[in-house]
């Protein structure tokens, strides 16, 4: 089994653990956190996520910035692990989509969609001090931060984790890319 693969089981093991009110509690810190970023205070458009299970909670912060008046697009998994984007419009607009996501019911707007995005939320399960993340192995989001450096796009790229996820070094691959900034409940840090 690879490095990723063991640091992956590791830490998915430990969000095992978390209960209800321990992701309830950081999804409040973190988006508090996440909002207090220039990063996010200043953008218009911001590709993100809708965390499911143990994941660090996003569903404070989409609607936050929702109400600032953010566009916030959210992914929509293709047949072939690629991400299609469409616009959060509320919660009661997600539906269940396949592997447990959650994903908006409007109309996708294109793979590219992404490239209009200020700032990307990327999920993850491990960063280091370098701003390597570990995701969980699919490469959907490989293919999206291929495609903003195909395109020329330098959105942020921000990671919301838990503190035990700060790892001392992340297992890395020639098509990794480094995140520009951490968020979990105890810090904010610019990688």
């Amino acid at each position: 089994m690879s490095r990723k693969a063991l640091l992956r089981r590791e830490l998915l093991a430990a969000r095992r653990l978390l209960t209800g009110e321990d992701v309830e509690n950081a999804d409040a810190v973190l988006s508090r956190n996440a909002l207090s970023l220039p990063e996010l205070s200043g953008a218009r458009t911001v590709a993100a996520y809708v965390s499911v299970g143990t994941e660090p909670g996003t569903r404070t912060l989409l609607d936050a910035l929702r109400a600032r008046g953010v566009r916030v697009l959210l992914p929509v998994l293709l047949a072939d692990n690629d991400l299609d984007w469409a616009p959060y419009e509320g919660p009661g607009r997600l539906v269940r989509a396949g592997r447990g996501l959650l994903e908006p019911d409007g109309e996708p707007l294109g793979r590219d969609a992404v490239l209009e995005a200020d700032a990307v939320l990327l999920p993850g399960l491990a960063v280091d001090s370098r701003g390597m993340r570990l995701g969980r192995g699919g490469g959907s989001y490989d293919r999206v931060l291929a495609r903003l450096t195909a395109a020329d796009a330098h959105p942020a790229l921000i990671v919301l984790l838990y503190d035990d996820e700060v790892v001392a070094r992340v297992p890395e691959e020639p098509h990794d890319h480094p995140v520009d900034v951490l968020v979990t409940p105890s810090e904010v840090r610019h990688l």
